[in-house]
Formats: structure tokens, C-alpha cells, sequence
């Protein structure tokens, strides 16, 4: 990784926006504003969904009596992807882009999915009840070897997220694009770090995340096997908003790169050339 990376690139023009933005006292207050909401809802999100699954989820705020707890937990699993993949759609992005008054809504609405998404992550992990059963616990090396696990499933998940674009994953391109007055602007198709060896390193993470935990319950065991399939599946219509998006250039990638599961398949790869830029 290097200054001359694009991602890094896009990120120093963002910061150098934000740190000298022009007059507009209004929109710089509504920038600061949804920047802060945005980044401090996906820190509650993200910690809440790392120490509920560390345990897990034995542990939780819901308070649900069974049996219609399972009912209720069975909503907030299915609230998730369905939610977070119709925002993604054509007429969801209309939505999300009107979702703030004002001329602003466009220009925010990378933020505004992102803190959309934050606060129906941290409903499904607070909000969660536990059904009270505990099957395993580990102790000793294994809960050792298991937390090490875990760690490393969730520093994957950020170095994917990173690759894929972080101003775009953690919903900084819209308020910083909007403190800046610039317009946002979306990074390329992702191809380098993770994205040379599968194409959806990011839902690949974060079903690892859901498996290498210490604490295993019924409550985990529905939570992975819900979330492992949605990552799977979801993907398949992401890359078609690609395949529309990139044309060709996708076309080349997916040839040359697989799905989820990595390995070295052409000299190409492994001399260092970009997929996508393979003739």
C-alpha cells in the first residue's frame, strides 16, 4: 500500500475537501452533523454485532417471552438483507437519496444507507433475545485459538471493506463530499488486495465472523446459518448491478477471478496484472 494508491488518493482528496470547505454554514453544519450521527451509530453497530456473536448472543437487551421471541428474533434476521438489498436497488437508491430534505439528499445518501444500515445491525444484536441455552463454551487453549480466530475473521472483514472502498463502506464519501462541496465519487471497480484472489471478500469475512466464535447456542447456530446463506446468495445480485455498471471490464474480472473460494488460475495472477485489465 502506497500514496500512489487510488483508494488512498481518494481518501486525501476527500480529507483535504473537509479540512477546507467553503463557505455555506448551513451545509457544513448538516454535513458535520450526519458525518458524526453516521460514524458513532456504526461504531455502536459494528462493537454491538462483535461482543453479542463473541458470546454467542447469550447475551442481549430483548426481552421477548418465548415463544414468540422466536418470531420476533426471526424478524430481525430477515429485516437485514431485506432491507439492505432494496436499498441497493435502483428504485431504493431513489429512496435513500430522498430520505434527507433539502438539495443535500444525493449528495448524503451514501451516509445516509450507511447509518440506515448501522441502526438495523444494532437492532438485530441488542434487541435479540436469547433463548437462555448454552451448548458450548470454550475454556483454556481452545478459547484461546478461538478468540485469535475471531480476531483475525474480523481484521479480514476490514481489510476487505478497505479494499472495496472505505469512505463508501463506512458512509464518509457523502457528508465529506458534501463539507467539501464536491461531488461524490464513487471508487472504481474493486480489483486489488483482497478482490485478486475472490470476488466478494467482504460477504466472505463476514461469514467466517459468524462461525469462529467461543460461545456456540441455537441463537448463533440460526444467526450463521441465515447469514452464511444470504452471503452466498446476495452477492449474485450485486454482480449483476456490476455486470450493467462495468460492462466488459467486469466480464473479464469474474472470468479470471472466482466467487468466494480463492486460487491461482492463470500466470496473469500471479505476475501482479490487474483481472480487469487483461485483454
Amino acid at each position: 500500500m502506497t500514496f500512489d494508491d487510488p483508494r488512498i488518493q481518494r481518501l486525501i482528496t476527500l480529507i483535504r475537501a473537509a479540512i477546507n470547505p467553503p463557505p455555506g454554514k448551513g451545509r457544513i453544519a448538516l454535513a458535520l452533523l450526519m458525518g458524526v450521527l453516521c460514524h458513532l451509530i456504526f461504531a455502536i453497530a459494528v462493537l454491538s454485532m462483535m461482543v453479542a456473536m463473541f458470546f454467542g448472543l447469550s447475551e442481549s437487551f430483548g426481552f421477548v417471552p418465548w415463544p414468540w421471541a422466536v418470531l420476533t428474533n426471526a424478524a430481525l434476521i430477515l429485516q437485514f438483507p431485506l432491507v439492505h438489498s432494496f436499498l441497493l436497488s435502483k428504485r431504493g437508491m431513489k429512496i435513500t437519496a430522498r430520505l434527507i430534505p433539502g438539495p443535500h439528499g444525493g449528495t448524503l445518501s451514501t451516509t445516509t444507507y450507511a447509518i440506515i444500515a448501522s441502526l438495523q445491525l444494532a437492532a438485530l444484536f441488542l434487541l435479540w433475545t436469547p433463548s437462555g441455552i448454552v451448548w458450548y463454551r470454550a475454556e483454556g487453549g481452545a478459547f484461546a485459538a478461538l478468540c485469535t480466530l475471531y480476531a483475525a475473521t474480523w481484521a479480514l472483514l476490514i481489510k476487505a471493506s478497505f479494499d472495496a472502498g472505505a469512505e463508501v463502506q463506512s458512509g464518509a464519501l457523502g457528508w465529506m463530499s458534501l463539507l467539501g462541496r464536491i461531488k461524490p465519487v464513487f471508487p472504481d471497480m474493486p480489483t486489488r488486495g483482497l478482490f485478486r484472489h475472490i470476488r466478494q471478500p467482504i460477504y466472505v469475512a463476514f461469514a467466517l465472523t459468524l462461525w469462529a466464535v467461543p460461545v456456540w447456542t441455537p441463537d448463533q447456530l440460526a444467526l450463521a446459518v441465515s447469514y452464511t446463506a444470504y452471503c452466498l446468495l446476495a452477492p449474485r445480485l450485486k454482480e449483476k448491478r456490476f455486470e450493467a455498471r462495468y460492462g466488459a471490464a467486469f466480464d473479464r474480472y469474474r472470468e479470471t477471478v472466482p466467487y468466494v473460494l480463492p486460487k491461482l488460475t492463470s500466470k496473469e495472477r500471479k505476475d501482479g496484472a490487474d483481472p480487469a485489465e487483461q485483454s
